[in-house]
């Protein structure tokens, strides 16, 4: 069967889920998302997301067509139709289709999509003996300029980064915000462990809230683990005892080696197993 597209309303084969030409999502990246994951049927934390979905929106002026619960069954109804347990959940609002230019008041009808469908960012060996990644010359956007919290669909500055790790033959790359701090990956937020403390960049870093890292965050501290919302520089990963990343697609993933220098004894370690094993209880339970 094929896979079933939620738009607006409506459920359309993947070969016929379309939209306009014109629509300023695609013309400018004007719109914004959200990546969910489900697991046995049940989508994780779709308040959370949803709520910082509605945030994103607001920021950019965009009016969401539907109210939260509605948008909550519509995700349900389109895993429901493609007979999907546990896969992964793009949840995106277009601004709609207009006339050329950026002018978003010659726009109208915002465009609901979901697509639901499984989702495999890296190789499980990777799960298991951890990435390599490697420090992204491209910056993060200057916080001035767009702010992370906004989770918009224009992810070039990402994509640009994401292909200098690519080319460095590695899966995964580290980005700096505009103060040569420590942000967070491409797709990801990044965790270091120092002297079993666990420690991760703040808000203010330039980063995204991750609904991964918020979880990793409480399981960490319900288990007795240090925390703390640190300024990290580059120093602090190369010499970090462990590092891991985080987020909705990726889950929870070992890194073991950056700039070419190997992260502790080059292994996975015992607290990024420890959480990872307290993550995957809490999501399949």
């Amino acid at each position: 069967m094929a896979l079933q597209v939620y738009i607006s309303g409506k459920l359309f084969d993947k070969e016929d889920a379309k939209i306009s030409v014109y629509d300023h999502g695609l013309l400018y990246g004007d719109g914004v998302f959200e990546g969910l994951r489900s697991y046995n049927g049940k989508v994780f934390r779709m308040a959370e997301h949803l709520d910082r979905l509605w945030k994103s929106a607001r920021a950019i002026c965009l009016e969401i067509p539907l109210g939260q619960a509605a948008l909550a069954q519509a995700v349900n109804e389109t895993l429901a139709a493609n007979n999907i347990k546990d896969g992964y959940v793009r949840l995106i609002v277009t601004r709609g289709a207009g006339a050329l230019g950026l002018d978003p008041n010659r726009t109208s009808h915002p465009q609901v999509i979901i697509i639901a469908d499984h989702i495999s960012l890296y190789p499980q060996e990777m799960y298991e003996h951890g990435l390599e990644i490697i420090t992204a010359s491209t910056i993060r956007n200057h916080p001035q300029a767009l702010s992370p919290r906004i989770k918009s669909l224009n992810y070039l500055n990402n994509i640009m980064a994401k292909i200098e790790g690519l080319q460095a033959g590695c899966q995964e790359a580290l980005m700096m915000n505009h103060k040569g701090e420590v942000a967070e990956c491409t797709g990801d937020n990044i965790f270091i462990v120092q002297r079993g403390a666990l420690l991760t960049p703040p808000l203010d870093a330039g980063i995204l809230e991750g609904i991964t890292r918020d979880a990793v965050l409480q399981l960490a501290a319900a288990a007795g683990i240090s925390t703390a919302e640190r300024t990290l520089i580059r120093h602090d990963v190369y010499t970090a005892d462990e590092v891991f990343l985080t987020g909705s697609a990726a889950e929870v993933i070992p890194v073991v080696k950056i700039d070419s220098r190997k992260i502790g004894d080059g292994k996975p370690g015992p607290i990024t197993r420890d959480l990872t094993a307290r993550f995957h209880e809490l999501t399949r339970q």
